[in-house]
């Protein structure tokens, strides 16, 4: 069995800071078009509805 020295992570650059700030904003944008998608087709919907009664 060998056993090593656990070495901790080196902190990140602010190269790669960045690109992880960029790629979370993403994710945030995209979840964000996601739920308006979601808001506008609810809302289409109702007002079909109202237009039948």
């Amino acid at each position: 069995m060998i056993i090593r020295e656990i070495t901790a992570a080196k902190p990140p650059t602010p190269e790669q800071q960045r690109i992880k700030a960029l790629q979370a904003q993403a994710k945030r944008a995209r979840d964000a078009v996601k739920a308006e998608r979601a808001r506008q087709k609810i809302k289409n919907a109702q007002q079909t509805l109202m237009n039948i009664n």
